[in-house]
C-alpha cells in the first residue's frame, strides 16, 4: 500500500478515476433533482401536485449537491491546471450555472411564503430554470471538451484562454447539451415515478419514457458522429511518462479525427461501456412503461454512469485538449498536483468518502417511501 502511495503514476490514475466517480456521483444524485426541476411545469398542473413533486427532493437536494462541491474541489486540488483553464475559460457559462443553482434554494424556500398563484408560479419557473439550465450547460461543456478548447500556455506555463461564451454554443456542443438535458429529464422522471403517487407519477412515467428513448437515440447518434469524425479527437504521439513532471509543454499532440475511438479499438471490451450507455436508458423506458419504477431508476443510473464514463475512457489520457495549440493539451500525466498533494488527498478521501456514502445511504433509507398529497396536506407537514 505504501509503495502505491509513493508511485506518482498510480496516484495520477487513481485521481483520474476518483474524478470520474465524483462526477458520476453528482449526476446520479443531484441529476434527478435537476430533472425534477426541469419537469415541474409539465408533470404537475395544480399547486398541490407541484408541492408533491418538490417534496420528493426537498429533503435530499442539499446533500446531493455536495457531490458537485467535491468534484470542483478535486479538480482544484488534484488538477490545478485543469481548474485554472476550465473555471476561467468557461467563466460566463459557469456563472450561468451558478445563477441557476442559486435560484433553486431560493425558490424552494420562498414559493410557499405567499399563497398567491402568481407568486408561486414564478418560483416554479425559477425551479425549472434551476434544473434545465445546468443540465444543458454541463452537456455543452462536455461537447466543447470533446472538440478541444481554444487555449495555450506561455513559456512560464501561464494559461491563456482565447474563446468566448458564444464560441462555446456551437452546434456539436449544443447537441451534447441536448443529450445531457434528455438524460437528466429522464432521470428526474424515473425519480418522480419512484417517489411520488397519483397524477404526478403517472405523467412522469409518460414523459420519462420519451426522454429515455431520446437519450438512447441521441447518445447513439453521438457515437456515429464520433465515428464519422465530427468530433475531432486528439492523440498523444510522444511516449507518456507516468512519473514525469507536470509540464503540459513536454509532449507532442496531433489532431486525429479517429482518436476518440483508439482506446476502444485497442481494448474491445471497453465497447461495453457505451453500449450500456444506450441500453440503460432503453431499460429505464421499458421499466417506466411496465410500472417497475425502482428498476427504471436503477437503469437510468446505469445509463448515466456509462455515458459519463464513455467520455473519460474515450479521451484518456487527455483530459482537456487544445483546439488552437494541440501540443498544449492537458493529460492525466502532466496536469496534476505534486506527488505529496495527491497522496495526502487520497488518504483523506479513503477515510472520509466511505463516511459520506454511509451517511447518504442512511438518509435515503430513513426517507424511503412515496410522497402523496395526504403527506402534503397533513397537519404539521414540513413540505414546502
Amino acid at each position: 500500500m505504501l509503495a502505491l502511495l509513493s508511485d506518482y503514476e498510480t496516484l495520477r490514475l487513481a485521481w483520474w478515476v476518483l474524478l470520474g466517480v465524483l462526477l458520476i456521483g453528482f449526476a446520479v444524485t443531484d441529476g434527478f433533482d435537476l430533472g425534477v426541476g426541469a419537469l415541474l411545469p409539465f408533470v404537475a398542473r395544480t399547486d398541490l401536485e407541484r408541492r408533491v413533486a418538490i417534496h420528493t427532493v426537498s429533503a435530499t437536494w442539499e446533500g446531493n449537491q455536495v457531490w458537485l462541491v467535491l468534484g470542483g474541489g478535486a479538480i482544484f486540488a488534484a488538477w490545478p491546471a485543469l481548474y485554472a483553464l476550465s473555471f476561467s475559460g468557461f467563466y460566463l457559462a459557469m456563472f450561468l450555472v451558478l445563477l441557476a443553482l442559486i435560484l433553486r434554494p431560493v425558490a424552494f424556500k420562498y414559493r410557499s411564503k405567499n399563497e398567491s398563484p402568481v407568486w408561486r408560479a414564478r418560483w416554479d419557473w425559477a425551479l425549472f430554470v434551476g434544473g434545465a439550465v445546468p443540465a444543458l450547460i454541463f452537456g455543452v461543456a462536455v461537447g466543447n471538451v470533446l472538440q478541444g478548447v481554444p487555449f495555450h500556455f506561455t513559456n512560464d506555463l501561464r494559461p491563456i484562454y482565447e474563446g468566448t461564451l458564444f464560441g462555446l454554443l456551437n452546434p456539436l456542443a449544443l447537441f451534447c447539451g441536448l443529450v445531457s438535458l434528455a438524460m437528466l429529464v429522464a432521470h428526474g422522471a424515473a425519480w418522480l415515478a419512484f417517489k411520488a403517487e397519483g397524477p404526478v407519477a403517472e405523467r412522469a412515467r409518460v414523459i420519462g419514457q420519451r426522454a429515455a428513448l431520446a437519450t438512447a437515440a441521441l447518445f447513439a447518434l453521438g457515437g456515429l458522429l464520433v465515428w464519422a469524425g465530427a468530433f475531432g479527437g486528439y492523440r498523444v504521439v510522444t511516449p507518456l511518462i507516468g512519473n514525469g513532471p507536470s509540464n503540459p509543454l513536454a509532449k507532442e499532440v496531433v489532431a486525429d479525427a479517429g482518436a476518440w475511438l483508439a482506446n476502444v479499438r485497442a481494448h474491445p471490451a471497453l465497447a461495453l461501456v457505451p453500449l450500456l450507455g444506450i441500453v440503460g436508458p432503453l431499460l429505464a423506458a421499458a421499466g417506466l412503461r411496465a410500472g417497475r419504477d425502482g428498476w427504471a431508476l436503477l437503469a437510468s443510473k446505469l445509463g448515466i454512469a456509462c455515458i459519463i464514463a464513455t467520455v473519460g475512457l474515450s479521451m484518456f489520457p487527455v483530459i482537456l485538449p487544445s483546439s488552437t495549440h494541440p501540443g498544449h493539451a492537458l493529460t492525466v500525466f502532466d496536469a496534476s498536483s505534486s506527488l505529496a498533494t495527491l497522496r495526502n488527498m487520497l488518504i483523506a478521501t479513503v477515510i472520509f468518502l466511505p463516511i459520506i456514502l454511509a451517511y447518504t445511504a442512511w438518509v435515503y433509507r430513513v426517507l424511503r417511501g412515496k410522497v402523496s398529497e395526504r403527506d402534503i396536506t397533513a397537519p404539521g407537514s414540513p413540505a414546502y
